[in-house]
């Protein structure tokens, strides 16, 4: 008996259940590019169709996604990009003028510096939670620490958007208003140090934020000989040499509720 033949576009694939599925795939300027996976042959070749139309029509957009479209949204963008830039980028990334949009979903889109568009044409943003983060060297990683902004940074505290636009990513939007762990800005210009315990214990208040964070630094190794087992997170400090460094840990103060902190 003849078998069928596929409708064009699509290839049978067997998963490791026994089940079928049908991948779609498209070729284009000499890129062949996977279009995704599909129950029904009848549903690749569609989304093989959509494809093809995306790269045909000069005047297709990407506001014109609709969540009935055959084909997925990422994948939407991806072609869109290759059609109008000359340029395949595998993460949903489409080029502007001296800067791009990675879009996460139709209504959330970020903006980024050109400098960037390597880094993110490698890996691809990840939301959790309302975190945003990428995968690197088998980490996951949070997006704001490719900014000089530390884990758990506070925004309004430890960082701004200078447009007040959360999801303009580019360098000149982004300020870094404290870049150490356990430092918090205080009245008249000064700095608090606090560690967190069994909640938060305050460690002292300082001229400089460096000062906060060296003694910041200084109370996880107290709290450390101690006995606390907790993975602290300290400050890497460049600024100054270690010389410098060595005498202000020594003299610096901290609150006696570290001295006497019992682990």
């Amino acid at each position: 008996m003849k078998k069928s033949k596929n409708p064009e576009g699509v290839f049978p694939a067997v998963r490791k259940n026994g089940t079928p599925f049908y991948r779609s795939s498209l070729t284009y300027k000499t890129k062949h590019i996977s279009l995704g996976s599909y129950d029904t042959a009848e549903q690749a070749h569609q989304a093989y169709r959509m494809g093809r139309l995306l790269l045909a029509q000069p005047n297709s957009r990407l506001e014109d996604y609709t969540n009935e479209s055959p084909l997925d949204f990422e994948k939407w963008v991806v072609l869109l990009n290759f059609r109008d830039n000359d340029i395949y980028i595998g993460t949903p990334i489409y080029i502007g003028q001296k800067m791009f949009s990675y879009y996460l979903s139709p209504d959330k889109v970020l903006k980024f510096d050109m400098d960037d568009l390597f880094y993110f044409s490698a890996h691809k943003i990840m939301q959790r939670g309302g975190h945003l983060f990428v995968s690197d060297y088998g980490s996951q990683i949070t997006l704001y620490t490719r900014y000089g902004i530390r884990p758990y940074a506070v925004e309004g505290v430890d960082y701004k958007f200078m447009n007040g636009d959360s999801l303009d990513f580019r360098r000149q939007n982004l300020k870094v208003l404290n870049s150490y762990h356990g430092v918090r800005p205080g009245a008249r210009g000064k700095f608090h140090a606090r560690i967190h315990l069994n909640g938060y214990f305050h460690i002292g208040t300082y001229e400089t934020a460096l000062e906060a964070a060296v003694a910041y630094n200084k109370s996880v190794d107290i709290v450390r000989r101690a006995g606390c087992k907790k993975n602290f997170l300290q400050n890497y400090i460049e600024e100054i040499t270690p010389r410098q460094y060595a005498e202000l840990y020594f003299k610096l103060p901290v609150s006696d509720n570290i001295l006497e902190y019992k682990g």
